[in-house]
């Protein structure tokens, strides 16, 4: 699936080729630099229904570890180690991942968001000839079920498209993204971003 470009606002709709309205849904930035799209979201609170890309408020985070299953603690600390792998400017700034996922994850100022929604590509690459966001789609059997350009398989976990600047990953959980596969994750990510 297609889209067009469109303006980015709160909330803000895109519309695809077909007419279809594709609102992007998720925690963080909502002009991230780099997303991660997850299948399902946190069941708990206004979560199920969020229709936006919000920025987490402080403590938000705790909050939902507090009231879910320890996997959305397990999301969330993947995803701090992993920019904490990428040298992230806020994690190193942080100085722990720890600490940059209590104080700064997805929350406003980020360049980061965590996606609920699918991922959307527009025909129209940049000038450069490719995306400018990088787009991390967490679980091959997710990956599978959605509209993604063509991938090339790295091997039995990642999957690239250079163009489109997207990577196929294992899902966000200590056994399936093992510190040595952030370390991939994050060299992977490295080399999109320095094709910008």
């Amino acid at each position: 699936m297609n889209s067009t470009d469109s303006a980015t606002g709160m909330g803000a709709k895109l519309i695809s080729a077909s007419g279809v309205s594709l609102s992007q849904a998720g925690f963080g930035s909502e002009d991230a630099e780099l997303a991660i799209y997850l299948a399902n979201r946190p069941p708990l609170d206004d979560y199920p229904l969020l229709d936006h890309v919000k920025p987490l408020l402080p403590g938000e985070l705790a909050h939902i570890v507090a009231n879910t299953s320890n996997h959305w603690r397990k999301v969330f600390n993947v995803y701090a180690k992993f920019l904490q792998a990428l040298a992230w400017d806020e994690a190193d700034e942080a100085g722990t991942w720890q600490k940059y996922r209590d104080k700064g994850l997805l929350q406003s100022g980020c360049r980061e968001a965590l996606l609920f929604s699918s991922p959307v590509f527009t025909q129209e690459l940049s000038t450069e000839g490719c995306q400018s966001k990088i787009s991390i789609v967490a679980g091959k059997t997710y990956a599978a079920q959605l509209a993604l350009p063509t991938l090339t398989w790295l091997d039995a976990y990642f999957a690239i498209n250079r163009d489109y600047k997207v990577i196929v990953c294992p899902y966000l959980d200590y056994r399936q993204l093992s510190n040595e596969r952030i370390d991939r994750l994050a060299g992977l990510v490295r080399e999109l971003s320095d094709a910008r």
